[in-house]
């Protein structure tokens, strides 16, 4: 079950389970981000937020992504 409120990325609190909803990017961006298991409804953690870059976790990989890209990932909490 999720929330059906979104925010981007680059917002969520460290430590929180999300659902990707929309990628907002260049297609050649979206797609390697979709490589990379960054795909619509994969469930990844915020592990931390610190000098304009977020690191998430998918599938037990932990992926840095700078702010500029974060902000364009719509994302929703899952409880």
């Amino acid at each position: 079950m999720s929330n059906s409120h979104e925010i981007r990325l680059s917002e969520a609190q460290p430590g929180t389970r999300l659902r990707i909803k929309h990628l907002h990017s260049k297609p050649g961006t979206s797609l390697r981000l979709r490589e990379l298991g960054l795909c619509e409804e994969a469930v990844i953690r915020c592990v931390s937020k610190s000098q304009g870059n977020v690191i998430c976790e998918v599938f037990n990989t932990r992926i840095g992504l700078n702010f500029h890209l974060a902000s364009g990932i719509l994302v929703s909490t899952v409880l």
